[in-house]
């Protein structure tokens, strides 16, 4: 019966946690990797950024030491790497890492697929034990959808659909204005990479990425896109950030339909970011009703905590699976090109 499921929400810790050098002291270091590792109780063994101000005002934050250059940092041993920097200095920072580093590297990995492979294979050449840090697949609520998936409550998976009607205050990101591309590079690619965890790999994708007035110097900030598993499955996003009209028809939902069951979620915290609003999980069966899973945490921090979690604990030997290695989350990187080489191409043009 789907009332005795074990339900998991939570990634186990390490025995021996090691501490964690983290490079780069940007807005997503204070709002959730220095929260969920003190939350976690994982040790902090220092913080580097270019921006002198920033990381002093981020060690003195959280008081842990602030390190007085790259080198100093990287000459650390017996550490994980938190690599948090944007996009487009991943590779450079990566490729001068130490042979045989523990690294945990901030999502996306690099600006465009060709970034991505050069990111891919300085780790497998340096034998990197190292992972991206696709932390959406280890918030609570995730966690828990993914555990009813696993235990065939639902049964055989036929529909998929994320659905966002929402703002996102995208002046809070003003490195975001650099890029060429922004929105699903930068937000939608947790939701792909979502799709890959449980359906696998598409066939294709069909994409169509805009802007929005009231943020001109940004690519896009609204996405469509349709992901290919074939005759029986449909794979649907539907992302606005930019609805400006109140809370009452706002949403983040995830909606999952199999041939036992279903199931809906919603990713409070993109409601109202960053202070956003509870996270939910209902499902239900042919044989039982819509139940209420009680959500234990947050996306943030606790999503964070999780694939620090099965980092270390693979590092030791202690996890069998590196949930979001280098090579797998390249593999998500291959469907967000997919999604920008459909952009660019067009639709099919309507017929005379």
């Amino acid at each position: 019966m789907t009332s005795d499921l074990q339900i998991t929400q939570s990634w186990r810790s390490p025995s021996s946690p090691l501490p964690i050098v983290i490079i780069g002291c940007g807005g997503i270091v204070n709002d959730a990797h220095m929260p969920a590792y003190r939350k976690a109780g994982f040790t902090v063994a220092g913080v580097y950024d270019i921006d002198i101000e920033r990381m002093n005002s981020t060690a003195k934050r959280w008081n842990v030491p602030a390190l007085t250059s790259q080198d100093e940092a990287m000459a650390r041993q017996h550490v994980v790497f938190d690599i948090a920097v944007p996009p487009e200095h991943v590779h450079e920072v990566v490729r001068r890492l130490p042979e045989g580093s523990i690294v945990l590297l901030q999502k996306p990995m690099g600006v465009d697929l060709s970034d991505a492979r050069r990111i891919r294979d300085v780790c497998q050449d340096r034998r990197f034990i190292a992972a991206v840090n696709f932390q959406m697949r280890f918030a609570p609520m995730m966690l828990a959808a993914k555990s009813l998936i696993d235990s065939g409550a639902v049964g055989d998976l036929v529909d998929l659909s994320f659905h966002f009607n929402l703002r996102t205050p995208w002046e809070l990101f003003p490195f975001l204005r650099k890029l060429k591309r922004c929105e699903i590079l930068v937000h939608t690619v947790h939701h792909l990479d979502f799709c890959r965890y449980v359906l696998g790999e598409p066939r294709g994708a069909y994409a169509r990425t805009v802007g929005h007035p009231a943020f001109p110097d940004l690519a896009s900030t609204k996405t469509s896109i349709i992901l290919d598993y074939g005759s029986r499955t449909r794979c649907a996003l539907s992302i606005n950030h930019n609805y400006e009209f109140g809370p009452e028809d706002e949403c983040a939902d995830l909606r999952i339909q199999g041939t036992k069951g279903a199931l809906r979620v919603s990713l409070g915290l993109l409601l109202n970011y960053p202070a956003g609003r509870p996270e939910t999980l209902d499902y239900c069966t042919k044989d039982q009703p819509w139940t209420s899973v009680p959500i234990d945490g947050r996306w943030f921090p606790d999503g964070f905590v999780g694939v620090m979690n099965n980092l270390q604990r693979f590092a030791a030997g202690e996890d069998p699976e590196l949930v979001t290695r280098v090579d797998d989350a390249y593999r998500t990187m291959t469907v967000v090109e997919a999604c920008y080489i459909s952009d660019a191409s067009g639709g099919t043009k309507i017929p005379d």
